[in-house]
């Protein structure tokens, strides 16, 4: 089975619980006013790889994840590879690997099966009402909800994701709305991630316009800010 990846990182520790081998999948349908991995959008590009030879890559680095690490495969959107996430996630599985899917659970076609060899799911909130989601990611957002549900549904493991951006959701009624809607889900985690700018050059060498220039990045005080007022309702 072939897939395309952008990147690797080894030894990643903010993607998940314990020490990560992170896997960058090519390929996203989502077009984020924020996003700062351009480079991840198109599908097959990047580095051609077979899951045999994937896992032996992971498989280098399995005693360094103890207890808590893993695998997490991000992206990109690696929902879109569903067939090769399926076959890298099962064989992940037959060595006992921990697997994490960072996604904003858009484009995939077998979620159910994606689902079955996940152990954790981090899920990317963009938006909450469908006329913003559209606006921010030029998409509509049932896939997103439909794939949320679905985890409740097979009761995954769940952390929650959600970019503060000035002037687009850095205030106190986002952060209620937010709020209000995680309680119908059993979330073990909420991080709050600030909106930056380091993807901007990335954009001028991709010859891509980039949308947010008169946006600044997101003061990280006043994110830790409105993490604490998220906590607090």
């Amino acid at each position: 089975m072939i897939g395309y990846i952008n990147s690797i990182e080894t030894m990643g520790l903010v993607d998940g619980p314990g020490i990560r081998f992170v896997v960058f999948m090519q390929g996203c349908h989502l077009r984020c006013l924020f996003c700062h991995n351009p480079e991840t959008w198109k599908l097959n590009t990047g580095l051609e790889i077979t899951s045999d030879e994937l896992i032996k890559r992971i498989l280098k680095y399995k005693n360094y994840f103890g207890e808590e690490g893993g695998v997490t495969f991000s992206g990109g959107e690696p929902l879109i590879q569903t067939d090769f996430l399926i076959d890298i996630l099962k064989k992940c599985k037959k060595n006992y690997i921990h697997t994490c899917l960072d996604t904003a659970g858009f484009g995939g076609t077998n979620n159910e099966e994606v689902l079955k060899y996940t152990d954790l799911v981090m899920m990317d909130i963009k938006a909450l009402e469908p006329d913003k989601y559209f606006k921010l990611v030029g998409q509509r957002i049932e896939q997103s909800l439909e794939f949320l549900n679905l985890c409740r549904r097979l009761k995954k493991r769940l952390w929650i994701r959600q970019v503060i951006i000035p002037g687009i959701n850095d205030n106190e009624d986002y952060i209620r709305k937010l709020k209000n809607f995680l309680k119908d889900y059993e979330v073990e985690k909420v991080e709050f991630l600030p909106y930056t700018t380091i993807g901007i050059p990335k954009y001028e060498q991709l010859n891509i316009p980039y949308r947010l220039t008169a946006t600044p990045a997101m003061d990280k005080e006043k994110c830790e800010e409105l993490y604490k007022l998220y906590q607090s309702i």
